[in-house]
């Protein structure tokens, strides 16, 4: 690839990550499953499972009619205070694969804000992505996120 091609698609890339995040943080979580592939992955790990490769998560998808079963019943059937998240992420690296797949790994910060306006971290850990070239962009193949904390402080209704 050139260093222009590899310009073109750190931006296109970032701009996912970034969409991503906006989605998350803006509360427009039935535009989530979007970002993935029909048949895209998304699962919540821990890092003792990950280091281990140990397969069981507190979330996993494998389509993107899980992900808005998941989003529905997050609307619909949990009850849980309301809160607001902010995501910070940092650290993007690209790993191209070939013209139309790259792997991609970022690190994470996501903050909590309760309804009495105490923010508190919620979470840390790292995004593992591989991104496919769609007819209508890129988009998720497979979002795997391990957090490094030992446990989740409140009920895990959103994706991270």
């Amino acid at each position: 690839m050139t260093s222009l091609d590899n310009l073109l698609l750190w931006f296109d890339l970032h701009n996912l990550q970034e969409r991503y995040v906006s989605v998350l943080d803006n509360d427009q979580l039935e535009a989530w499953p979007d970002l993935f592939t029909k048949d895209g992955h998304y699962e919540i790990v821990p890092k003792e499972n990950a280091d281990a490769d140990l397969p069981i998560g507190l979330i996993y998808c494998n389509s993107q009619s899980m992900m808005r079963d998941r989003i529905l019943s997050t609307r619909e059937a949990n009850l849980y205070e309301p809160q607001t998240y902010r995501h910070m992420v940092s650290g993007l690296v690209i790993t191209p694969i070939d013209k139309t797949t790259a792997r991609m790994q970022s690190s994470y910060l996501v903050f909590r804000t309760n309804q009495e306006g105490d923010t508190a971290i919620y979470q840390a850990g790292k995004y593992e992505d591989l991104v496919v070239s769609t007819p209508d962009g890129w988009r998720y193949q497979s979002k795997r996120v391990i957090y490094d904390t030992l446990r989740v402080a409140t009920l895990l209704a959103i994706p991270v």
